[in-house]
């Protein structure tokens, strides 16, 4: 067996860290969950948390930027793979914002954004990571609206705000009144901001 590296080391740790600190998120909440709980969960101690990410609110930030990176990839590839307004459409609506999990992580956001609303510092952090993904969602969707001649209904920087704000509003929702159809609701948005050519 192939000893590793310390800097390998490192990253694993980094790596178990992540995903232990999304389980607890995801499982309590970001105001219950504990550093010492998230340790534990990846195998460490509470020391190892705080060495890699500062405390609970730079290990979250570490896992919104890492998921925000992820979303960009996966739309990069499906809107380079779009041929159709309705590709688009899809590219934009792949979560199932009925989907537990997306719903106990928006219930978990929206603690950070209350937690943080009064820490300028980690507020312009967390704003900041917003700010980068919605100009390269935005920049990606004015590509390919111009390759496929799509004219959308509003400008796409207000469009990514909108689209954002309503897939975390409709999954939140989803863990006190569910919708009938919240992914339906989505897709007309979509439909409505992108509208068919006129012919």
């Amino acid at each position: 067996m192939t000893r590793l590296t310390r800097a390998e080391q490192q990253q694993r740790t980094h790596d178990h860290l992540l995903d232990a600190g999304r389980q607890v998120f995801l499982r309590r909440g970001f105001l219950a969950a504990t550093v010492e709980e998230i340790a534990v969960n990846a195998g460490y101690t509470r020391g190892a948390v705080y060495k890699h990410f500062g405390g609970k609110e730079g290990l979250w930030l570490a896992i919104v930027g890492s998921d925000a990176d992820g979303h960009l990839q996966g739309l990069r590839e499906a809107l380079a793979r779009a041929a159709t307004r309705d590709d688009v459409i899809a590219a934009l609506n792949p979560v199932d914002v009925a989907d537990k999990d997306a719903a106990k992580w928006s219930a978990a956001a929206a603690e950070v954004l209350a937690a943080t609303a009064q820490q300028p510092e980690t507020a312009t952090l967390v704003a900041a990571i917003q700010r980068r993904h919605d100009d390269e969602v935005a920049a990606l969707l004015s590509r390919h609206s111009r390759r496929l001649g799509l004219e959308p209904a509003l400008p796409l920087d207000q469009v990514v705000v909108m689209l954002g704000a309503l897939g975390i509003g409709l999954a939140l929702r989803q863990t006190v009144a569910p919708a009938s159809d919240p992914v339906a609701i989505l897709t007309h948005v979509l439909e409505t901001v992108f509208p068919p050519e006129a012919t």
